[in-house]
């Protein structure tokens, strides 16, 4: 039996263990309550988190390219490029799926000698584009702050008068 069929065969015990392990990255409270929490209107991180990371299961069982684990991943890091990890946190969550997986495989899956390294490959391909999406989301967060600090710089200096705009259909000095 191939490694994906291995994996297709044990995708929901991978499955769970890798939504433990992700969300045991969060604070304990928090952590209980997406494990806990099974309403997708109570807890949407949480259900985001299940549905990403089942897409990427499914994603890495068929051996789906990097555009499909983009777009699987993007929700995930976009949750967690808003709360307080650091960039080896927020996407350390894909290199915990390795061990999940030779957990879940018969004899580690050492049997299946170039299968898992093709899985390996799979892995880190899926870690470096989260990596790549995590940061995006960070550097559009700190444009967002900067544009709001200069405008709100700029609308103090203007109520204070020392500043006036141009007017649009003015002379055009």
């Amino acid at each position: 039996m191939s490694s994906a069929q291995s994996l297709a065969a044990k995708k929901q015990e991978i499955l769970k263990g890798w939504f433990q392990a992700t969300v045991d990255s969060y604070p304990p409270d928090t952590a209980q309550f997406l494990k806990n929490q099974k309403d997708p209107f109570a807890n949407p991180v949480g259900q985001t988190t299940h549905q990403s990371l089942d897409a990427l299961v499914d994603a890495l069982i068929t051996g789906a390219g990097r555009d499909v684990m983009t777009a699987a991943l993007d929700p995930i890091l976009r949750i967690r490029a808003v709360q307080s990890f650091t960039p080896s946190m927020a996407t350390s969550f894909v290199f915990s799926l390795k061990q999940i997986i030779r957990h879940h495989l018969p004899g580690g899956g050492r049997g299946a000698g170039g299968d898992m390294n093709d899985i390996d490959r799979q892995i880190d391909e899926m870690a470096m584009a989260a990596f790549d999406i995590y940061v995006a989301c960070r550097e559009k967060i700190f444009e967002l702050k900067a544009t709001e600090s200069r405008k709100q710089f700029f609308g103090s200096l203007k109520r204070a008068g020392l500043i006036v705009e141009a007017e649009a259909d003015g002379p055009g000095f």
